[in-house]
């Protein structure tokens, strides 16, 4: 279960890490979307930077940190997936909100042309937005002919 874990969160932080001197923009978001996707950014950041303790303490959600076998575990994950990480640039495209609990619609660019989509959920934490999980976006269905 922490092997599955772990390579969900490779995906997440894949997505995550940018290219030096890139960062997300969140200038066009505003009140709690705008937190949402500085969660987002932060996360970012914080991989970029070798940071894997403000990862999991400040990014991650208490049930991710859990998972990945508590917040000694999760540092040592963390360090350990982000070595294996190429550059990326990050977009976060949309937000949506719904009580406590959010979704952010995120493009990354990597290889400097490939380009890949995925939602990730955040959650409020202490009124400090997390996050939760991330889900590749669905196959588009084969094309029959």
């Amino acid at each position: 279960m922490r092997r599955l874990t772990a390579l969900a969160l490779l995906s997440l932080c894949s997505l995550a890490v940018a290219a030096c001197g890139t960062t997300t923009s969140t200038a066009g978001f505003k009140g709690t979307e705008h937190d949402v996707a500085q969660t987002v950014a932060n996360l970012q950041s914080d991989i970029t930077a070798g940071e894997q303790k403000k990862v999991c303490e400040r990014d991650l959600a208490a049930p991710v940190v859990t998972k990945l076998g508590g917040e000694s575990r999760c540092e040592s994950t963390i360090k350990d997936q982000i070595s294996e990480i190429d550059n990326t640039e990050l977009e976060v495209e949309s937000v949506k909100l719904s009580g406590a609990t959010a979704t952010a619609q995120v493009k990354s660019v990597y290889g400097g042309k490939k380009r890949r989509k995925a939602t990730v959920s955040l959650a409020e934490e202490g009124g400090k937005w997390k996050i939760a999980s991330l889900a590749p976006p669905p196959k588009a269905p084969a094309a029959s002919g």
